[in-house]
């Protein structure tokens, strides 16, 4: 029967190797040889051995825990990212700890206090903002902190995003070569840097094509604030005839609202684009036109990005840009035909 006493001496005298051996099989990135590796792992599960990593963490001052702070989990982007975002991180011998926040700056200070006493080697943050005064707590702490999906006017901070001005001003590019000439956005939650950065960039698109923004409403990133917003947007004989949604979760909604309550056609009566491409998109029922973000290259460059840090706090922090694609689908004329 196993024994969840057992210790690393008795594994090392089982397999007839040193404890400092035992340790190196257990602590992720550590050299050790095949067969010596094959020996304690044999005597490990013979003995029913498991190292004890919250005593390895006292002795080391490393955690081997990362703290993923997400918003929005109803928008199906972050379930995609959190998982993806996990499986990475485990894979180079990290445990993940997830914590939710509100995607305001005021919201997540507790959180982020929360995970800095579990003393953490490194800090995700998934679409939320950390104020200066707590990331400048963090460098303190020599904890590194990468954002993810969200970028911060402060030099000091590390961010991983998709070039979401050129995916915006591709749309709005789109739109123009359509022959749309009445286009409406329905923008995000205001605070945040995804926000700001498409709409600048649609907007410079529109201007480049010599059009300017019919009509403007927000969604907040929120499917209900969402739907509501395309219900004022498109309630009038004077409607856009495109609109182009922050984001492909509220795209959705404005989808939903204009075909059951408006009875509008899409893209017969009004052309719609979102961003994102999650998955949902492609379905038929929607078949949105959407910029899809290279979530993998994004997660890529995010693990590599925060464990660079991990091993060195006074790396210069990087702001990486990621090109996407604009995918076509059947809510634009160009892609119905």
């Amino acid at each position: 029967m196993a024994n969840d006493r057992v210790t690393s001496q008795q594994v090392a005298a089982r397999a007839g190797v040193s404890q400092s051996a035992v340790s190196r099989v257990f602590t992720p990135g550590a050299s050790v040889s095949q067969s010596t590796r094959e020996k304690v792992e044999r005597a490990a599960m013979a003995l029913g051995y498991r190292p004890n990593v919250l005593a390895r963490a006292m002795i080391t001052g490393k955690s081997r825990i990362i703290g993923l702070v997400v918003a929005y989990l109803d928008n199906q982007f972050y379930p995609l990212a959190v998982e993806r975002l996990s499986v990475a991180l485990q894979a180079q011998g990290y445990h993940v700890l997830v914590f939710m926040a509100a995607p305001t700056v005021g919201d997540v200070q507790g959180v982020m206090k929360e995970i800095l006493d579990y003393q953490v080697d490194g800090i995700v943050l998934a679409s939320v903002s950390m104020s200066s005064e707590l990331a400048e707590r963090c460098q303190d702490h020599g904890i590194p902190v990468v954002l993810f999906n969200r970028e911060q006017d402060n030099d000091t901070m590390c961010s991983v995003t998709t070039d979401n001005y050129r995916g915006s001003f591709e749309i709005a590019q789109h739109f123009a070569a359509l022959g749309h000439t009445r286009i409406g956005y329905i923008a995000g939650f205001e605070g945040a840097s995804t926000q700001r950065d498409r709409e600048a960039g649609f907007r410079d698109g529109l201007a480049e094509a010599g059009l300017t923004l019919h009509s403007r409403e927000v969604g907040a990133f929120e499917y209900g604030t969402a739907r509501a917003a395309a219900l004022e947007m498109f309630a009038g004989s004077d409607r856009p005839d495109a609109a182009f949604v922050c984001n492909d979760h509220m795209a959705f909604a404005v989808l939903d609202a204009l075909r059951l309550k408006l009875g509008l056609r899409v893209p017969q009566d009004v052309t719609i684009a979102g961003f994102d491409d999650v998955p949902i998109a492609a379905w038929p029922a929607y078949d949105l036109t959407s910029y899809r973000q290279p979530i993998n290259r994004m997660v890529a460059q995010t693990v590599d990005a925060l464990l660079i840090r991990i091993a060195d706090p006074n790396v210069p922090a990087d702001k990486i840009k990621l090109e996407g694609k604009l995918i076509l689908r059947g809510s634009t004329q160009s892609a119905a035909g």
